[in-house]
């Protein structure tokens, strides 16, 4: 059926691998925990889709406290990917959150390329998964520990994998941790990814001067928030232009404003993360602002702002 618009409509859609998402505002992976840890103040199905957080194919329990620390204009989180693991996952967790009626792509990660294609290979006979989101910032170690997403070959060797273990389209999320993200984003391409997602964190540590030691217990962890946003729209930008296939832009998205500068830069959508812990009702102000925008610039879609950046 035709859409009727009328000049308070706003066709706010995005298409992306194919999956048709209502709106491009999408939960980041960890910031919203399985999806339903908000609840009831921030619904799943507001959002264009929600990224799980991380899932291994065990159980894990993660890094020692403390894990968060708020910084300036920033948070650092060392979690260490913990988790139910797949099993109590697909029996517990995803259950629980397609009762709500969202758009779901699973994030996964793993010690080994074996790990993930075996993860991938369990998702893909799954109803209700849309899609793969690929951490490929964990360290491999095969190979000295050195994160997968940090060599191009590895990444191509992984993605390649991970595609053949499943038919569901498959998402990319690239470090910013390494010398040519734009590099990576076309080794990835180039081996099947469907979509790619960035930045993922930057690293960062904070130190306790009083006991002369870290503020993590795990020394080091991944900075987020709006101090990473200048890097994070420089790799969209980049990268968006490198590839042919969509970009999906984070890091450091507080407002609706935030949103439209990774779009124009060429993000086909984003994700929220740290904003939902300072400000739950972050998903219905950005969709609403992007709506007002649109109205006010007169895009009848939200997909034309993508890339429209005057350079």
């Amino acid at each position: 059926m035709r859409n009727i618009r009328t000049k308070n409509n706003v066709d706010l859609s995005v298409e992306i691998a194919g999956i048709k998402m209502k709106n491009p505002v999408l939960a980041a992976s960890g910031a919203f925990g399985y999806g339903t840890e908000y609840l009831p103040l921030v619904s799943p199905a507001l959002f264009g889709a929600v990224i799980t957080k991380t899932v291994t194919l065990l159980p894990r329990a993660g890094n020692v406290p403390p894990r968060i620390y708020e910084t300036p204009m920033g948070m650092l989180n060392s979690i260490g990917l913990a988790n139910v693991g797949v099993h109590r996952f697909l029996e517990e967790k995803l259950p629980e959150l397609l009762s709500h009626h969202p758009l779901v792509i699973v994030n996964i990660a793993g010690n080994t390329m074996e790990e993930y294609a075996e993860l991938a290979g369990m998702l893909n006979g799954q109803p209700g998964i849309s899609a793969i989101e690929l951490n490929i910032s964990c360290p491999n170690v095969k190979q000295g520990g050195m994160a997968f997403g940090a060599d191009p070959i590895q990444a191509v060797k992984l993605t390649t994998l991970v595609k053949k273990a499943t038919s569901k389209p498959l998402i990319v999320k690239l470090s910013p941790n390494v010398s040519d993200i734009a590099a990576i984003a076309r080794a990835v391409e180039q081996a099947g990814a469907d979509a790619l997602s960035l930045i993922n964190t930057l690293y960062g540590m904070a130190i306790d001067i009083e006991r002369q030691k870290p503020v993590l217990g795990n020394v080091t962890g991944g900075l987020s928030g709006p101090a990473i946003k200048p890097v994070a729209l420089y790799n969209v930008f980049k990268t968006s232009r490198a590839v042919n296939i969509p970009v999906i832009g984070l890091g450091g998205i507080m407002t609706a404003g935030d949103a439209v500068e990774f779009m124009l830069a060429g993000a086909a959508a984003v994700q929220i993360g740290t904003a939902g812990f300072i400000n739950p009702n972050t998903v219905k102000e950005i969709v609403n602002g992007l709506k007002d925008y649109c109205l006010k610039k007169k895009y009848p879609e939200v997909s034309q702002i993508t890339g429209k950046l005057a350079v």
